[in-house]
């Protein structure tokens, strides 16, 4: 009778799965398992830390519409994984998790490295588990897929044993997990969903705020025919591109008139939480209505009229069947008109900034130069607040799942993993990080990551020298003090210079625009080191809030 491995097990089932690429830091007891997944033809990403390998895992995922795949080794291995575990179940964003732990038989003992790894997982992780044996394997690994991708996304852990790792089972008694469910969307209840439409065809100001749940679902098509019969939107920062950005019923460029002047307004896979200002610059009397694939989020920050229970693509079509042949209040109030109008105002106040020839370079001139460079289908990661900021005033997306932020915990230090991730993800589409230095910094050792695996991600790094630069050493710290929000402004470029990429230092406008272009057609590992102003600020109000 042939014998197979708890490693040779995850492999198998991850392989059954559909999964061809996993994330690591290499690391035992996990090492087997890494070398039987490259073995079953699986791609093996080696990062150089368990933080990134975690997002770039998520990020893989989220643009594939599965569990992206992380492994990582015990200790201090598994508790670098805890940040990115709840920073993608805070985000909704799916990953799984395989975490190697201490044999059984030494728990307790002092065995290497180990921790209490189920305690660190379980507030980090919307599903935790340990694998008591080998047999077990295929189950909780087909078991963390589905928990982690289905529902709300999120994070689910499995943790490994080291002896788990190694033991040996008779593979004739082992069940692999050969097909998922054939699953069904939830479906919007009708009368709620008749509720909502008489709701936004009798406002006078109706607005749709749109979420990254709705991206996830792959709702842009009906959300576009429900908005053209004549309701602007808005939408989160990863919600962006599920409607175009440049599509003429988008508000965004007056995104706080539109919440502060509606009348009615209809939530799509978003939450009321501090993205949106928890509902509190939407007026006393609003209606409001949200579609949400979880329950609980119908109870937030405001009140809600109508809560519906619903997959938003299936909830979004049934809503355009309920007001088919309505005429909307909307289309003789000019509401559309004047927050259009208000728009245009907003965005002519920036133009100037963004031919700015000043030195340092302007950020908006940064940021607008590398909008008129990239693919109207480009995936764009944003990172560093600053650079987060003026980006969500100038870059739009067209696409949806196309834009990579902080997400709901703000965490720094996404936007080069996500990066790394999505050009995995989508090998033959333009992919740029747009990095704060600060936001550059956590994750900077990854450019080896990217030239050793030819992975050509393009990175763009506002270099103004801190968090916020001066503007909060300034504010915050005395007179003469040493820096500690200031920073240097070291030439990065020379970081992708020593692994073979292409790299450039800039430090004219003039310059910007053709650097870009250049890194964008090396089709290597590119960094565009762009000095900016450190006492900038970013202007007005952006889509942030």
């Amino acid at each position: 009778m042939a014998e197979v491995t708890g490693a040779q097990l995850v492999a198998r089932q991850l392989k059954l799965a559909g999964i061809d690429t996993i994330f690591t830091v290499l690391g035992g007891p996990m090492i087997e398992v890494l070398a039987e997944a490259q073995a079953a033809g699986i791609r093996v990403i080696n990062c150089r830390h368990e933080m990134n390998a975690c997002f770039a895992a998520s990020s893989w995922g989220y643009l594939n519409g599965t569990a992206g795949v992380a492994v990582v080794a015990s200790g201090p291995a598994m508790t670098n994984a805890v940040t990115p575990m709840y920073v993608s179940t805070a985000s909704a964003m799916p990953l799984v998790v395989l975490g190697g732990s201490v044999a059984v038989g030494s728990i307790g003992l002092g065995g290497f490295q180990e921790a209490n790894q189920v305690a660190f997982a379980q507030p980090a992780a919307k599903w935790v588990q340990r694998v008591d044996r080998a047999a077990r394997v295929p189950d909780l690994v087909h078991l963390a897929l589905g928990k982690a991708a289905l529902g709300r996304p999120g994070t689910a852990y499995l943790d490994f044993p080291g002896n788990v790792v190694t033991e040996s089972v008779d593979e004739d008694s082992v069940r692999m997990r050969t097909s998922a469910p054939a699953m069904t969307h939830a479906q919007p209840d009708s009368a709620a969903i008749e509720g909502i439409a008489e709701m936004l065809a009798t406002a006078k100001r109706p607005l749709v705020m749109i979420g990254k749940g709705a991206a996830w679902a792959d709702a842009g098509e009906e959300l576009s025919r429900l908005v053209e019969r004549g309701i602007p939107f808005i939408a989160s920062p990863m919600g962006r591109g599920t409607v175009p950005d440049d599509h003429e019923l988008c508000v965004g460029a007056t995104r706080s008139a539109a919440m502060a002047g509606a009348d009615a307004v209809l939530m799509v896979g978003a939450r009321f939480n501090w993205m949106y200002q928890f509902g509190s610059r939407l007026p006393d009397g609003v209606r409001v209505a949200q579609i949400d694939i979880e329950a609980e989020e119908m109870y937030g920050a405001s009140d809600v009229e109508f809560g519906v229970v619903a997959d938003a693509r299936v909830a979004a079509s049934a809503l355009n069947e309920a007001l088919e042949g309505r005429a909307l209040a909307a289309a003789s109030s000019g509401w559309l008109d004047s927050l259009s109008e208000q728009g245009r105002k907003n965005e002519a106040t920036l133009a100037e900034q963004m031919t700015s020839d000043q030195q340092p370079v302007n950020h908006y001139r940064l940021l607008a130069d590398i909008r008129d460079a990239i693919d109207r289908d480009a995936i764009v990661t944003e990172d560093g607040e600053l650079t987060m900021g003026v980006a969500r005033q100038v870059i739009p997306t067209h696409v949806g799942k196309h834009r990579f932020g902080a997400g709901t915990t703000g965490c720094m230090g996404t936007g080069f993993p996500y990066a790394v991730g999505a050009k995995l993800a989508k090998p033959e589409t333009q992919v740029v990080a747009m990095l704060g230095d600060y936001a550059f910094g956590a994750a900077a050792m990854e450019v080896e990551t990217c030239a050793r695996l030819d992975i050509p991600v393009v990175v763009v790094v506002s270099n103004n020298g801190g968090i916020a630069a001066h503007t909060i050493q300034d504010r915050y710290f005395p007179a003469g003090s040493d820096p500690v929000a200031a920073l240097m402004q070291p030439n990065y470029e020379k970081m992708v210079e020593m692994v073979g990429g292409y790299s450039e230092r800039v430090t004219d406008p003039a310059d910007v625009r053709p650097a870009v272009d250049r890194a964008l057609a090396a089709g290597t590992i590119a960094l565009v080191n762009v000095i900016t102003d450190p006492e900038a600020r970013r202007a007005g109000t952006s889509y942030l809030g």
